[in-house]
């Protein structure tokens, strides 16, 4: 389990350097705007300090249907050829309430270029107009799709990863549940730094409370947006580790940041599934802090984790 801390690890000095340069950009915190208001400011600095943004053979905008029978999802499609090629289906970050594919759009351009499969990125439907259980439903019924229609859009459906960061680690998680119970094979669940507690009262919580980025004040407000009442925080679909069992889940790669309030609760997440027998790569990568996968032009560690999940993904789906 995590041990209890009382000084925070310190930053290294790229990402201290980015945390100053925010600091100076004076942008209000997105727990000061609306929702729209929020979603719109995310929008606007996903790409700032992202890498150059690949081109892939494959880029194609597709639907799945939701559970409704009258939503139709936005996926899109990423792949460096026109093989059938075996599947990651990736859930993006945002506090359940902001992000996108677009968002997302050129992290999951590198994990498609560098695993060598193809990506399906889900739009899943944002609080607080669909609120809790809507997200994880919307990314089962994502992922019950791919693997009954993986062919229709040439890819191979026998080998599928799930995967997402920080609210879509999450829901990848989740995932990796229902499909056990299912009887859906998951050959990996990526996650990067997922969400896993009910409560956020971790040590890591306690000693990041401020942030940098990602502090007590957000996660409050992100949460105060998806859930209908607090007794939806014991539901293991927003709580993985509240999961009753776990044994024969999908095996995980996790990759953590040092300085991130959800570091302790990724960690704990670890902890189970291996305790369960499940076969666990834990990375933390020291000194970054939340969303540093997305900073890759101004932190090299960026780099190194998109190295680490492609290789993951590819030893996972290789035939």
């Amino acid at each position: 389990m995590p041990t209890h801390k009382t000084l925070a690890p310190p930053l290294s000095a790229k990402t201290a350097g980015v945390v100053e340069r925010m600091a100076r950009a004076g942008h209000p915190p997105l727990h000061q705007l609306t929702p729209d208001e929020a979603k719109a400011a995310y929008e606007k600095g996903a790409g700032v300090l992202e890498v150059a943004k690949p081109q892939l053979e494959r880029i194609e905008d597709l639907f799945v249907p939701a559970r409704d029978g009258e939503t139709q999802l936005p996926v899109r499609l990423y792949a460096p050829s026109r093989d059938k090629l075996p599947v990651l289906l990736y859930f993006h970050g945002g506090g359940f309430t902001v992000g996108s594919i677009a968002t997302h759009d050129t992290l999951c351009r590198v994990l498609s270029q560098k695993s060598g499969c193809a990506v399906v990125s889900v739009e899943y439907r944002l609080a607080p107009a669909h609120r809790f259980p809507t997200a994880s439903d919307d990314a089962w019924d994502a992922l019950a799709h791919l693997a009954a229609h993986a062919a229709d859009w040439g890819l191979d459906g026998s080998r599928i990863a799930v995967g997402g960061d920080s609210a879509g680690g999450t829901l990848a998680a989740v995932c990796a549940l229902l499909a056990r119970d299912a009887g859906l094979p998951v050959a990996l669940q990526m996650l990067f730094y997922p969400g896993t507690t009910a409560r956020q009262d971790t040590p890591s919580h306690r000693l990041f409370a401020k942030g940098p980025l990602l502090d007590q004040a957000l996660i409050s407000w992100f949460f105060g947006q998806y859930v209908r009442t607090d007794a939806d925080r014991d539901d293991w679909r927003f709580a993985p580790l509240d999961a009753d069992d776990v044994e024969g889940v999908a095996p995980a790669w996790i990759g953590l940041a040092e300085c991130d309030p959800l570091v302790d609760e990724g960690i704990a997440y670890a902890d189970k599934l291996r305790s369960a027998g499940v076969s666990v790569e834990l990375e933390i990568y020291r000194g970054v802090i939340h969303e540093f996968i997305k900073m890759g032009r101004a932190i090299p560690e960026a780099l190194k984790a998109h190295e680490d999940a492609a290789r993951a993904l590819r030893e996972a789906l290789r035939p």
